[in-house]
């Protein structure tokens, strides 16, 4: 597959793109050089080959997610410098 001029002025012009005809030669001819190697890709033997979906072979490095117990509100509010019944109590932010 090639690109031609027209291609180039049609994605140009979806893109919102307008180039002199110095630019639509050199895009013409760097689109065409990346579909090249495209095919080139489309060459190379895959088969047995597991795809992947990440280049890092790492696993979870998160820790197991426990249920702990929370700590009582008389405790928590004990350092608190202001509070109403088990409430922290902060200025208004507006």
């Amino acid at each position: 597959m090639s690109v031609t001029r027209d291609d180039v002025a049609y994605i140009a012009g979806l893109a919102r793109l307008s180039f002199s005809d110095e630019e639509m030669a050199t895009m013409t001819t760097e689109m065409n050089s990346i579909l090249h190697y495209v095919e080139k890709l489309n060459e190379i033997d895959t088969e047995g080959v597991q795809p992947l979906s990440s280049i890092h072979d790492q696993s979870n490095v998160l820790r197991e997610d426990v249920a702990e117990g929370s700590i009582a509100t008389g405790l928590a509010l004990q350092n608190a410098p202001d509070r109403q019944d088990r409430f922290f109590k902060v200025p208004k932010v507006l």
